[in-house]
């Protein structure tokens, strides 16, 4: 028999650095601790954390991870998925343009063309200046009135190029 005591293994627990601050961290765990009973909560919990941080951040992605018992990668997977989740924080005004069919028929696919070259980005891109993120959408559910956009989640229909300016100037414009 030895004289040695056995030896004591003590568990560190190794702290991640985040970028995220304590309040946007506080607002993933509270998403998560109120919504992961759901069935489905992934994409419940992904709508909530972007609602209430403006797009879902790589480090929310590992503690949605932990919470959920998921890998990053299945996250990531949803998230890159749908168009709808950023991964990336928007502008300060966000302005969605209709890309289906009914949209399509009647302009917006030179609405598009025309954003894009006056804004200077493409779609998912920011404008230098930080105002404005150009997204994409798949149907907004104004059909009657296309082309259709939404500006800071405000319906916008029969957009035209020069509407447009103006919809654009007016987000720009300090509140």
């Amino acid at each position: 028999m030895s004289n040695q005591s056995p030896k004591r293994i003590i568990p560190i627990k190794l702290e991640r650095k985040t970028s995220l601050s304590a309040d946007d961290q506080k607002a993933v765990h509270d998403s998560c601790a109120r919504l992961k009973a759901l069935p489905g909560a992934l994409l419940p919990i992904l709508h909530d954390v972007q609602s209430a941080l403006g797009f879902v951040p790589k480090d929310a992605v590992v503690i949605i991870a932990h919470e959920l018992n998921l890998s990053r990668a299945e996250i990531h997977g949803v998230i890159s998925f749908y168009h709808y989740f950023r991964t990336e924080k928007p502008g300060r005004h966000v302005v969605q343009l209709c890309r289906a069919e009914a949209c399509q028929s009647v302009g917006a696919v030179a609405l598009e063309a025309y954003a894009k070259r006056t804004l200077g980005i493409d779609f998912h891109g920011t404008t230098a200046d930080g105002a404005v993120t150009l997204e994409a959408v798949y149907c907004l559910g104004n059909c009657a009135l296309g082309p259709s956009a939404m500006v800071d989640g405000r319906l916008q229909g029969r957009v035209s190029p020069e509407r447009f300016d103006a919809l654009i100037a007016a987000a720009r414009q300090p509140s």
